[in-house]
């Protein structure tokens, strides 16, 4: 893109000289600057490389494959032979049988749950269902969790935030906790698990039209969270999976309804697991068996102290300071890039700004030459 701009700008400064607007003199090393900044973004790409798998420093028997050697040794090859037997013979089946028998639960006891009228036994019988079968499909991918800092665990009429990795995050943090899920209204499978859970517990489902409408969101979440006897929201401001090696930007809506912010910073471990979803690679069912079929998915989890939006303080400030600090925790690396370019286009802003920079050189350029 940047080689383009140039030529774009070249073309540019030829038309006004031609009409008498500029001096003919410019040089060819007045490119030079966006040249080497196209270099520099080829060489190191802070955004693309946040869309795919982690790549480790060194392979063990505990990934799913050495990509740079295939044969290594005869040895190695039937220990990975043997462990390929036992996780797809053995562990395979035990996991699918205890997700099936998870979702199986949680789909009917919520149901069952959801007849009894509004009161405190609901609100306990809804908690002791939820976290259980949680906890179920949380051994379906032997999750080994290190969870840190209790104390901070969100509460009531309150927001939670996390970095998202995967899919799973949600059942990461839910077998700690209850909480109040807010999404999109689905069909088929997860179209009857959304219906049933909402019995029981009061969750945020928006219909397809309703998500576009930020004040119909806003307004959503902000009654929910004004109710201190509903569970806390969780939300992933990122809006898409990141690679676990970085936090990108938080959309600013959960930060404008103003209330607390309990920020979770999750870290896995792809030394047993690579949990990263690269949706554009693998499906939803393909995803969660390659979890499966994996040794171990090893995370850790920290809950920070709240956080409130300060004084003179905006939304997007606000977003970006609970960012850092998720990221400081959990040893990640800060960006303010959008998740968005995952699978959008860059914005034209993005590039009026190169256009605009590029202007001030020369115009810079010019002054300079004349005075001189």
């Amino acid at each position: 893109y940047c080689y383009f701009l140039c030529f774009q700008q070249w073309v540019t400064q030829v038309l006004l000289i031609e009409r008498g607007i500029l001096s003919p003199e410019f040089e060819m090393s007045d490119i030079f600057y966006f040249a080497r900044r196209g270099v520099e973004s080829i060489m190191d790409d802070e955004v693309t490389k946040r869309f795919s798998a982690e790549e480790l420093e060194s392979w063990n028997l505990l990934t799913r494959s050495n990509y740079n050697f295939h044969y290594i040794s005869l040895r190695l090859t039937v220990l990975w032979g043997l462990g390929l037997l036992i996780r797809y013979g053995f562990l395979l089946p035990l996991r699918v049988t205890l997700a099936f028998t998870g979702v199986g639960l949680l789909v009917f006891l919520t149901s069952v749950v959801g007849l009894l009228p509004n009161g405190r036994m609901k609100n306990f019988l809804s908690e002791k269902v939820h976290l259980m079968c949680y906890r179920i499909c949380v051994r379906a991918l032997t999750a080994i969790i290190t969870y840190h800092d209790s104390e901070n665990k969100p509460k009531n009429g309150g927001i939670c935030v996390a970095n998202h990795t995967s899919p799973i995050d949600v059942i990461i943090l839910a077998s700690d906790g209850c909480y109040a899920m807010v999404g999109q209204i689905h069909g088929g499978l997860m179209g009857v698990i959304q219906r049933s859970m909402v019995k029981a517990c009061p969750h945020v489902w928006f219909e397809r039209s309703e998500v576009k409408d930020r004040h119909l969101v806003a307004k959503r979440l902000s009654d929910h969270v004004e109710d201190k006897s509903k569970l806390p929201i969780l939300i992933f401001p990122e809006g898409t999976c990141i690679n676990n090696t970085s936090v990108m930007m938080f959309k600013k809506g959960s930060f404008e309804i103003g209330a607390t912010v309990y920020p979770v910073a999750i870290k896995y471990d792809p030394r047993f697991g690579d949990a990263f979803w690269n949706s554009s690679k693998f499906g939803m069912v393909n995803y969660l068996l390659r979890m499966m079929s994996s040794w171990a998915i090893v995370c850790s989890v920290w809950y920070l102290p709240p956080m409130s939006r300060e004084e003179g303080e905006d939304a997007v400030q606000f977003a970006n300071r609970v960012k850092a600090a998720i990221a400081r925790q959990g040893g990640l690396v800060d960006l303010l890039w959008d998740g968005g370019l995952k699978r959008g286009k860059v914005k034209d802003t993005f590039k009026e700004e190169q256009q605009k920079l590029y202007s001030k050189m020369l115009v810079g350029t010019q002054e300079d030459r004349s005075r001189s």
